[in-house]
């Protein structure tokens, strides 16, 4: 029995990690055991995870399987999404340009910002008062 090649990429945004597993398939996304419609409550969010594969017109192509940990929803979806392109990329290289003018490739550097000392949050300082 031949085992189904697979491609792994793994995908990050703010504190959230995916692990994304893709193979050839009838398009299924399976997100931590539950189906993407159960996952994600948000219509915007499920279109930003299969947002690579409209780009490269890959939909129903690839089953999609990913462990996703950390953060809220909103980074957990950008985090599948930059998995998934990263995926592609190793199962067919001639999707990059694509894949990079969209800009699914480039990791969100973004991240909280620390709480500094004195202050009550990251920039937040405590109310002034005259007297």
């Amino acid at each position: 029995m031949a085992k189904k090649e697979q491609f792994l990429g793994t995908g990050r945004r703010k504190k959230s990690i995916a692990r994304v597993r893709i193979m050839s398939g009838t398009g299924n996304i399976t997100v931590n055991k539950r189906d993407v419609e159960e996952f994600f409550g948000y219509e915007t969010l499920k279109m930003l995870v299969r947002s690579p594969f409209a780009v490269t017109d890959t939909a129903g192509k690839y089953d999609v399987f990913v462990s996703v940990k950390g953060g809220g929803y909103t980074g957990q979806a950008g985090a599948i999404r930059h998995g998934i392109a990263r995926a592609l990329i190793k199962a067919e290289p001639e999707l990059r340009p694509a894949l990079k003018s969209a800009g699914f490739l480039t990791r969100d550097p973004r991240m909280k910002e620390r709480k500094k000392y004195g202050l009550k949050a990251a920039r937040r300082a405590p109310q002034f008062s005259k007297r």
